[in-house]
């Protein structure tokens, strides 16, 4: 369908390249194994070695930010979950990848398959009007199927925003940086009944749009806390090529009382983790949690010794 248009890439007209060879023959058990295989397709310079929240596309008058995310029933939400909750957090967590390159919402684009269920489907919609109306993101098209009977639902929005020329990458922290994060940590976690902590947190979580372009100007480094803090961390710091060490003692964890490593595991908390120069003071409420050190990895610390790391640093997806 027609969605609109946009401006023209300043980049080169596509060359045709010689392929080179894949790893397609080997079972890809996990993401990060499928996402080794697909860099060797995405060579695009804006592309980031998909090691990023967002990939960048630059235009005549300024920046393009593109992220793609997909909700699926069973893995990324419960099928029990109120529709309209589907459907805020699915723009919610696409505008939180916009956030993290301080990116200003342009548009969006919907893929959905149909429930078999109008009702549902009409509550989804409902808390997908929500969300983007909250946060002025126009929907310009997309795409219906319909799935074959007894199908996990799936859902992906693809999002668009403008941003200056210098987008905080992950990659950008350097040793040295202060380490910060915005809100709290912990509070969509699931206890122990099967339930999010704070359900509020869990089913409607509010992306930092305005807190991520106030800071992306000052930003060594930046990406959403999606799948854990430690977990996201960790990728900050690979692809930064650098050792990130956090106090655990420092990070503000929600509700009082919560186990600091439980809460930096959860996931879920759409907060944004970046980094600053020393002395530089963030312009929005944030929390120094950390330093950025030689080395690589993360390290953790308590009442100022070292504390072994968790077996699981967060959620990754595997087959």
């Amino acid at each position: 369908m027609q969605t609109g248009a946009l401006p023209t890439p300043d980049a080169p007209p596509v060359a045709i390249v010689e392929r080179r060879a894949l790893p397609y023959h080997r079972v890809m058990a996990d993401e990060f194994a499928f996402l080794t295989a697909l860099r060797g397709i995405a060579t695009h310079p804006g592309a980031n070695g998909l090691r990023d929240d967002a990939a960048h596309l630059d235009v005549a008058g300024g920046r393009l930010v593109l992220t793609t995310d997909t909700m699926v029933a069973g893995v990324h939400y419960r099928p029990e979950d109120p529709a309209e909750s589907v459907g805020w957090r699915l723009a919610a967590v696409n505008l939180s990848d916009l956030a993290a390159k301080g990116a200003r919402p342009l548009a969006c684009l919907l893929n959905y398959t149909l429930s078999g269920d109008p009702a549902w489907d009409a509550r989804f919609l409902a808390g997908l009007d929500d969300a983007l109306s909250t946060y002025a993101l126009p929907l310009l098209g997309g795409d219906t199927v319909a799935m074959p009977r007894g199908s996990a639902r799936a859902l992906s929005l693809t999002a668009i925003g403008v941003a200056g020329p210098d987008t905080p990458l992950r990659s950008g922290a350097r040793a040295g940086d202060g380490v910060w994060v915005t809100g709290t940590i912990g509070a969509a976690a699931f206890g122990d009944d099967g339930d999010p902590v704070d359900p509020s947190r869990y089913l409607r979580p509010m992306p930092r749009v305005a807190e991520g372009q106030a800071i992306a100007r000052l930003a060594t480094a930046m990406m959403d806390v999606s799948d854990g803090l430690l977990i996201d961390a960790e990728r900050m710091a690979t692809a930064s090529g650098v050792a990130i060490e956090i106090d655990l003692d420092a990070v503000p964890v929600t509700p009082a009382g919560i186990d600091p490593l439980a809460a930096c595991t959860a996931g879920d908390d759409y907060e944004l983790l970046f980094t600053l120069p020393t002395g530089i003071v963030p312009p929005v409420a944030a929390t120094r949690i950390g330093t950025v050190r030689t080395g690589a990895g993360i390290a953790l610390t308590t009442q100022g010794g070292p504390v072994p790391l968790p077996a699981r640093l967060g959620y990754a997806h595997r087959a």
